[in-house]
């Protein structure tokens, strides 16, 4: 009889605890990329259909940005909520359900009619349905996989919103010019009534949900070294005949784990949100300008707009899989986490920069496309490595508070940012495009700052464990 014949595959969505991962992990991780591409698709229908949307409803851009925006109000609260009150509580296969569902029932009111009234209601409810999405859908794939394997299967999560430009952007685009922008809402309410089945037929939590399970822990024991090591040294602590390890999950020394407060004062915790919040910006920036500006601020037609909105995400997957990879590599060899994690993700946020800095210094379109493509996508994918970086500081039983009070703060960006950009265009007309650019590049410079000094999550992960 195989392993796999005689590994359960209970009702709740767990299963039996393996040292590696299976086709079940895989599976599992699978259904979530293709949760983010859902994700992506609903929340960016407004931006694919910005002029006719406009034209429609007789909205100013600012209007337009608000209507943006309201998707944010309240998707920081709940995803909040969400982390602190249920992430660790209720497991993510009805977490993941329920936010599913709600997604396609919200776009509903406004596929049937109504203004920017409807509009903004309809944003409101799916902003709150989506705002513990990717925290919770990490949190879900992470938990199949041992610590050191984490970077690729947390990778492809977000690499999930990258598939849903490059799948949904041409067809959404498609059926708003064939179909008018209401059909392309029935359109994505349908797809995620789809997944919402088949996640209930094969969705789960894994059996590295809480990394004290027996015999599932990737963490090395806690040696005398571990304990006496100063708390500025980030490199790992293990054994000579073991492979390199991050820092175990701290807990205080009388074995309850630090306080949520603790967590939060971190550097690393502050560094990180910082980080990801200037590279959250730019997802906002994508998601509800990126088509009109290529339309109006660059000279395409609808049609190659549609298209080409899928460079920077494009870009940002290959950013994404070789960071993974690099990433992975370095901790295999030993390499500090501060270096694999924090000062990689601080290159990617510099390179974008770099990039929209560099876009009004060139004068033909084709360069202005592949400079904006390079910028947006290395400066929009922080994600990972933000998650990643969560889920080696803070010990299992708060890893859901400190990923979901992270995207809380860090998800106010895309509640700011279509609301500035959609001013400048009022205000600047075209040029307003230009100048959202240059303000994008300037705060993924402060946030690569940010994660080349203030990230080091093996230190302040012995920082928790030592202090009573």
């Amino acid at each position: 009889m195989t392993a796999a014949e005689t590994e359960p595959r209970p009702s709740s969505g767990t299963v039996s605890t393996t040292k590696n991962p299976g086709r079940r992990a895989w599976t599992v991780t699978g259904l979530l990329v293709v949760f983010m591409m859902v994700n992506f698709a609903d929340k960016s229908v407004l931006g694919l259909a910005a002029d006719e949307i406009r034209a429609d409803l007789g909205l100013t851009a600012t209007q337009f940005g608000l209507a943006n925006s309201a998707f944010f109000l309240l998707f920081s609260l709940s995803g909040a909520l969400v982390g602190l009150l249920l992430a660790d509580r209720v497991t993510a296969r009805w977490l993941l359900l329920a936010m599913a569902v709600l997604w396609s029932l919200a776009q509903i009111p406004p596929a049937i009619g109504g203004g920017l009234a409807v509009l903004i209601g309809s944003r409101l409810v799916l902003g709150a349905a989506e705002g513990p999405a990717f925290p919770v859908a990490q949190q879900a794939a992470l938990s199949w996989f041992p610590d050191r394997r984490r970077n690729l299967p947390g990778a492809l999560v977000t690499l999930g919103v990258t598939l849903g430009v490059i799948t949904a952007a041409p067809g959404l685009s498609w059926v708003i010019q064939e179909h008018g922008w209401r059909a392309a809402l029935w359109a994505v309410a349908a797809v995620g009534a789809a997944w919402s089945v088949l996640w209930l037929l094969s969705g789960g939590d894994g059996p590295f949900r809480t990394d004290d399970a027996p015999g599932v822990s990737d963490a090395p024991d806690v040696s005398l070294a571990a304990a006496t090591a100063s708390p500025t040294d980030s490199r790992p602590v293990s054994r000579p005949d073991s492979p390199p390890r991050t820092s175990p999950a701290p807990a205080d020394a009388d074995g309850h784990d630090p306080g949520y407060r603790r967590v939060l004062a971190t550097r690393t915790w502050a560094g990180v949100t910082l980080a990801y919040f200037t590279s959250y910006w730019i997802v906002g920036l994508m998601v509800a300008w990126l088509p009109s500006y290529l339309r109006n601020g660059l000279g395409y037609a609808a049609d190659t707009a549609g298209t080409l909105v899928a460079a920077p995400w494009a870009v940002g997957a290959v950013v994404l899989l070789g960071q993974a990879v690099l990433t992975g590599r370095l901790m295999r060899r030993g390499v500090s986490s501060r270096t694999a994690r924090g000062r990689i993700g601080g290159v990617m946020l510099l390179i974008g920069a770099v990039g929209l800095f560099c876009v009004p210094l060139v004068d033909t379109t084709t360069a202005k496309t592949a400079l904006l493509a390079l910028g947006l996508g290395a400066g929009g994918s922080y994600a990972t490595i933000a998650a990643t970086t969560i889920a080696e500081l803070a010990p299992p039983r708060r890893r859901g508070g400190a990923l979901g009070t992270m995207n809380a703060l860090v998800t106010t960006a895309g509640l700011i940012a279509p609301v500035v950009v959609g001013g400048l265009v009022d205000t600047q007309g075209n040029a307003g495009y230009q100048s959202a650019v240059l303000l994008s590049g300037a705060l993924l410079s402060v946030g690569a700052v940010a994660s080349l000094t203030l990230v080091d999550p093996a230190r302040d992960a012995a920082r928790l464990h030592l202090r009573t």
